[in-house]
């Protein structure tokens, strides 16, 4: 008598997903990490595409791509609109930088990972590749603690007062852009301290939620919107508030917003806005940084960290993972 486990459709997710989605970025990182140090961040960016698609292919899953790569006119894989999986099992939206932080891992600098996120169809915000403005800060706040339409110094003030703490106690974490000087001037007016990095806002949204271990408060300035969704999947993981505006300074980008269903180009959107049901998130360390270790190459052995979140449990896992049999990182 043969017996199988059934899994109810609602724990489809998290039963066969969670694991599966950390094999999609471990092969997307360490593809990129043969290129670590090369100068070339089209072909590390292009590593990491190929081996996510191959990956995803081969899940239990109807799904579509809402953030990828870009437009389907200027992406040949991993474009917004791709059907991806195996075409049976649970209908989910798909999110994926493949390689956050190309400069990072073309310059072998620390913070590069390749990240993805999963949830039910239709959650997820799907905001065209254009820029956005953003402010995140950690859990555990009253809700509107920080509002984005307030000055740097008013944010500061409000979170230094839900945290009980003086303003000079106060991390905020920007991306080193000009477009970023009278933010970052701001701010360190009011006492309270600015840790700039180069690339990689995703990760730097989650530095957020966890101000403990990584002296980060808030996040604030303006980034890419896809990384603004993939950012938020994660803080619905782990908690913490965020609000958005897409920045639709043009008619075109306007008009491509409207196609993609956008209404209101003023909107500011909530953490559930941009992420709502039930969301996997997965990130693997290509470059060491201060959320994952980097690939290693070992003689006979690829080492990986990956840390793996799901909203509804609010479980966050990291997984040190050491891969023996190499040869399934090369092409099929």
């Amino acid at each position: 008598m043969s017996t199988h486990i059934s899994v109810p459709p609602q724990l489809l997710l998290e039963r066969i997903l969670t694991l599966e989605i950390v094999r999609v970025t471990e092969r997307a990182a360490v593809s990129a990490a043969r290129l670590r140090g090369h100068g070339n961040e089209k072909a590390a960016d292009q590593a990491a595409v190929d081996a996510m698609r191959r990956e995803l292919n081969k899940l239990p899953i109807e799904g579509t791509v809402v953030i990828g790569e870009g437009e389907r006119d200027e992406a040949p894989m991993l474009f917004i609109g791709e059907k991806v999986g195996l075409n049976a099992g649970p209908k989910v939206d798909i999110a994926v930088d493949p390689l956050e932080g190309t400069t990072l891992c073309a310059k072998n600098m620390p913070g590069s990972i390749a990240t993805m996120a999963m949830a039910d169809g239709g959650t997820l915000l799907h905001a065209p590749d254009v820029y956005m403005q953003k402010l995140a800060v950690g859990p555990g706040y009253p809700k509107g603690v920080v509002e984005l339409d307030a000055s740097p110094a008013d944010n500061v003030h409000r979170l230094a007062k839900a945290k009980g703490v003086d303003a000079s106690a106060i991390t905020v974490l920007v991306l080193d852009r000009p477009r970023h000087a009278e933010i970052i001037q701001a701010v360190r007016a009011t006492g309270a301290a600015v840790r700039l990095i180069t690339d990689g806002d995703v990760a730097g949204v989650i530095h957020c939620a966890d101000p403990d271990n990584t002296g980060v408060d808030m996040y604030l300035g303006t980034g890419g919107a896809p990384e603004g969704v993939l950012a938020a999947v994660a803080l619905r993981c782990i908690g913490g508030q965020m609000q958005c505006r897409l920045i639709l300074d043009t008619e075109e980008k306007r008009e491509r917003s409207y196609k993609m269903g956008i209404r209101d180009p003023r909107m500011i959107y909530g953490i559930e806005d941009l992420a709502r049901g039930d969301c996997l998130f997965a990130a693997t360390g290509v470059t060491t940084g201060s959320l994952l270790s980097g690939v290693k190459f070992r003689k006979d052995v690829i080492e990986t960290e990956t840390v793996v979140m799901r909203s509804v449990t609010g479980t966050v896992r990291y997984i040190k993972a050491e891969h023996r049999q190499i040869e399934k990182f090369h092409l099929d």
